[in-house]
């Protein structure tokens, strides 16, 4: 893991990444190699997630970690920034991601939206919504 990054770092490297491509990627395909992984479950990633954000919850990781190969730069989210420093540990100890700068987000979603932006719901998000209730938010930390 090479640290934490702020979130008005994540929304510049973002802004740049949409300038190069004309603001035309979609969720996980951002240029440069760069990866966002939202460790959250999918219910809560559907209610709302970083823009260019994929769904990895954590306790998938690591059956999920290869998908991840060839990533130049990876940045971890959770709720408050706990739970992402330990998947950013647990990617970055990955062979096929060494090479990549792993990252947890930090403050998690929640300064991702006191500081740089909104959340992106998912398109069908109002419908899981309604059946969610008061769901859980993100795992704990595991250790």
């Amino acid at each position: 893991m090479d640290g934490e990054i702020d979130p008005e770092e994540l929304a510049s490297l973002l802004d740049e990444a949409d300038a190069d491509a004309g603001g035309g990627t979609d969720a996980g395909e951002a240029t440069d190699g760069l990866r966002i992984v939202d460790i959250r479950d999918q219910r809560a990633f559907d209610r709302g997630h970083l823009p260019e954000s994929e769904c990895i919850p954590f306790p998938e990781l690591t059956t999920r970690i290869a998908e991840l190969e060839g990533a130049d730069r990876i940045v971890t989210v959770c709720p408050h920034g706990v739970a992402s420093q330990q998947a950013a540990q647990l990617i970055g100890s990955y062979a096929g991601t060494q090479a990549a700068r792993v990252e947890s987000l930090r403050g998690g979603i929640e300064a991702w939206q006191r500081d740089a932006g909104e959340l992106i719901p998912t398109d069908d998000a109002e419908s899981a919504d309604a059946t969610a209730g008061d769901a859980d938010e993100g795992p704990d930390a595991p250790f």
